[in-house]
């Protein structure tokens, strides 16, 4: 059995935690990109990712348009599973004192589950911004996307750092990079199927718009429910429920 960098020998990617923690990731990757501060810019990235003009997006050719937004997903990706994996390595470091580490996470995780939903406006608009964007156009694509990673738009913020969170708690760099790597997908397919189907997509978004607080809501109660289970010590409970249920589906590295 192969050990994994920043891992225990008796370490595994597939384990538990991982299993539980998954779908939160992945939900929080779809919740960010539904936010009010990602959904409306989609035609605008696509846009620019392709060198199309706005008004040109409908009838454009289907293949640049997924190629752009493609490579603008694994910009993103790039700089979120790099955090994801050095969240998890430095939680590895810190694995002698798991017990108060979950404690701190859970009440961080309540917090930005409270940011989320907007009672706290003066947090969540805040942001760092290029001023400098990347040439328009297929060339530019993963650097726009790198630099909308490192930018943490303010509403993806409270959800991308919450994954990481989690990442920690892992501790494990292969984890934590493997957490990170499912918020990707939640939040970059959607990018992938707006280009695919992008006429369509405009009437679904019509519909999100409309409903925007409850999207708000729904990740909120996400991350403090989650933050509940860590303060409480449930957490914990519910990984060894799992780690029962899929041992028999463990993966070693």
């Amino acid at each position: 059995m192969l050990a994994a960098a920043g891992t225990g020998p008796n370490d595994t990617v597939l384990n538990g935690a991982l299993l539980v923690a998954l779908p939160i990731a992945l939900l929080g990757g779809l919740v960010s990109f539904f936010s009010p501060c990602v959904l409306p810019l989609v035609p605008g990235y696509l846009s620019y990712v392709t060198g199309i003009a706005g008004t040109d997006l409908a009838e454009a050719r289907r293949g640049r348009m997924v190629a752009g937004a493609s490579l603008f997903v694994l910009g993103f990706s790039a700089v979120f599973i790099s955090s994801g994996a050095l969240f998890g390595y430095f939680g590895w470091t810190l694995q002698d004192n798991k017990s108060t580490l979950s404690r701190v996470l859970g009440v961080l995780m309540i917090l930005l589950g409270v940011f989320f939903m907007g009672l706290m406006p003066w947090f969540t608009q805040r942001e760092f911004r290029f001023h400098r964007r990347p040439t328009a156009g297929l060339v530019g694509a993963p650097l726009l996307g790198a630099l909308f990673g490192v930018g943490w738009t303010p509403c993806i913020g409270p959800t991308l750092a919450a994954v990481n969170f989690l990442s920690w708690h892992e501790s494990s760099a292969g984890r934590g990079a493997v957490l990170m790597i499912a918020y990707c997908l939640g939040l970059g397919v959607p990018f992938v199927l707006t280009a695919v189907a992008f006429r369509k997509a405009l009437g679904a978004f019509g519909w999100v718009k409309r409903h925007y607080v409850w999207v708000m809501r729904a990740g909120g109660t996400m991350m403090i429910v989650t933050g509940v289970l860590l303060l409480t010590g449930a957490w914990d409970h519910l990984v060894n429920e799992m780690q029962s249920w899929s041992d028999g589906f463990t993966v070693g590295i």
